[in-house]
């Protein structure tokens, strides 16, 4: 038996080692291209990666999940670099980091089961398309497109490896199919001396390693006045995006993951990023789906990409420069289309057209704005359809008894959208002197409920007749005794 569990456990450590190592080549582009959009020094993006990946994996709440200097947060920062510097976007990156940790000991993760499953889909959908997209900068040499041979060799070098990451698998699954894409194309390349762009032509990215300092700017409230709205906006969709791929990650593997502890962790990453001179950051889709694919589930594979990403920086850099551009393109290829849920456009047909509007929406809004306005919007859209449908369902049964008086058996949700139709139900100009309201199938919800009650009984007052309120829940009694109504 022990036998067995070793080399499981043997089994599980290799298939972790394997998959980070693969991560970490993907890791390395992105990080470098954000940091680039952002207007930083790559090996802010490098250093931000390294520090993020590494903590979120010993000590989040979601294992096989990888976080690092993500796109969604250089579009956030980069009006503040322009205008205010690096050291105000590390005092910015300590601040969001802080709100991060608040976040989750306030056990606020779960707020993240508020975004419906058309909505996820709807991100999870953008995100792919963002992915495909970002890699089309790869075909330009300066502002032009790619032409001529320099084109079909990118090409041909882009299939390539796209070939091998979904052929390999099915003849082994020893090794994770990305990992020997990545390296036989470079190797490919180097060996036919391919005049192809490599890694090194994004940028050189040789350093130290990051050292411990507090940003150089004033520690006063006009500082906070400028960083404030950055670092709020940086939090919320830094926590936004990490949520969303931690429930993404829950499906793949089929377990479970602590929300809120993923939300401090992420917190004190970005903490300990913004002293190290790092970008902020938060979980990454496209390269949790390439560790998944590659079989990555423990902390380890989170760890071991990390610490690949500061052994890149410090030792490697000569060897990672070489890596072709394309390698990587095919592989952030293969990952925009494992992330896309096909499945969703099967089933458009079959769901509600509020549904399908809410998962269109949302990925539009994703492709051309942001995620953090995208998963808003998709929020506001399943709330007023929800709130439109309960509104809806409002119907009342009649009855005239035998003592002349009339009943009323309301059925539905009293909120703020069914109030008209609730008092729609009710003729009091025309009903006997006597009429009772039978609340045993009314659920109240907020005050439009009580202000709606309060109007049916005036009304029926002005007529000069009698409202008789029954079965009453409790909760009903608590909302009117606050609201100060007797009933």
């Amino acid at each position: 038996m022990s036998q067995t569990h070793t080399k499981n456990r043997a089994l599980r450590v290799r298939s972790d080692v394997l998959a980070g190592l693969t991560t970490s080549f993907a890791l390395v582009p992105e990080c470098i291209a954000f940091a680039l959009v952002a207007h930083l020094n790559p090996l802010m993006g490098l250093y931000g990666a390294f520090i993020i990946c590494t903590l979120t994996a010993l000590f989040g709440g979601r294992p096989g999940m990888i976080s690092g200097a993500a796109g969604s947060m250089a579009v956030v920062i980069v009006a503040l670099v322009v205008q205010q510097g690096v050291q105000y976007l590390l005092a910015t990156v300590l601040l969001g980091g802080l709100l991060m940790i608040l976040f989750g000991l306030l056990r606020l993760g779960k707020l993240v089961r508020l975004v419906p499953y058309p909505v996820m889909l709807g991100f999870v959908n953008g995100l792919a398309i963002v992915i495909a997209m970002a890699q089309l900068e790869h075909f330009k040499q300066g502002e032009h497109w790619l032409q001529g041979a320099a084109l079909w060799l990118m090409l041909g070098l882009v299939t390539l490896t796209m070939l091998v990451v979904y052929v390999l698998p099915k003849l082994t699954r020893a090794v994770p199919p990305a990992l020997v894409a990545i390296l036989g194309v470079g190797l490919l390349v180097w060996l036919l001396d391919l005049p192809t762009r490599t890694l090194g032509d994004m940028a050189h990215i040789a350093g130290g390693l990051p050292s411990l300092a507090l940003p150089q700017v004033p520690w006063n409230l006009e500082t906070l006045r400028i960083i404030a709205p950055y670092a709020v906006l940086m939090a919320l969709v830094g926590l936004l995006e990490t949520l969303l791929t931690l429930n993404l990650t829950d499906e793949i593997t089929e377990s479970r993951g602590h929300p809120d502890r993923e939300c401090v962790a992420l917190g004190a990453a970005n903490m300990v990023s913004g002293l190290c001179g790092g970008m902020g950051g938060c979980a990454m889709i496209g390269q949790t789906v390439i560790n998944l694919s590659s079989n990555g589930r423990g902390r380890l594979s989170g760890v071991v990409a990390g610490v690949m990403i500061l052994l890149f920086v410090l030792f490697l850099s000569p060897l990672i420069e070489k890596i072709p551009l394309a390698a990587l393109v095919g592989v952030m290829f293969v990952v925009a289309q494992q992330t896309f849920a096909w499945a969703s456009l099967r089933v458009l047909h079959k769901v509600p057209v509020s549904d399908v509007l809410a998962i269109v929406a949302v990925t539009v809004v994703t492709v051309f704005t942001d995620l953090a306005t995208a998963v808003l919007f998709g929020i506001v859209i399943a709330a007023v359809n929800f709130a439109w449908q309960h509104a809806r369902e409002l119907y009342a049964d009649v009855h005239d008894e035998t003592d002349g008086s009339k009943l009323y058996r309301v059925h539905g949700t009293l909120f703020f959208a069914s109030s008209t139709p609730f008092l729609n139900q009710f003729d009091p100009a025309n009903d006997p002197a006597q009429v009772t309201l039978d609340c045993q199938h009314l659920s109240f919800v907020d005050y439009s409920a009580i202000a709606a009650l309060k109007t049916l009984r005036e009304r029926y007052e002005k007529a000069g007749k009698h409202l008789r309120v029954v079965h009453l829940s409790e909760r009903c009694k608590q909302l009117l005794k606050r609201a100060g109504a007797d009933h």
